[in-house]
């Protein structure tokens, strides 16, 4: 069903989610953690779900700006 996808591609894909990262964390919006606290397995997966849906966000805002400028 799906083919494998290449080194090339990979390298592509993690080069452009790091591009994105600081734009991905500020739409987030998630707070620092203070220091030596510890988040809960609960709260770890909220922070992923925020972070997966503002990286969707980004993506689509990037590509928004390429496609029509602004």
């Amino acid at each position: 069903m799906s083919e494998a996808v290449g080194p090339d591609v990979k390298q592509a894909r993690m080069t452009e989610f790091m591009r994105l990262l600081p734009l991905t964390v500020e739409l987030a919006g998630l707070a620092t953690a203070a220091p030596n606290a510890l988040y809960t397995p609960d709260q770890m997966e909220a922070r992923l779900m925020n972070l997966r849906m503002a990286y969707k966000l980004a993506r689509t805002l990037l590509r928004e700006i390429g496609e029509s400028g602004a």
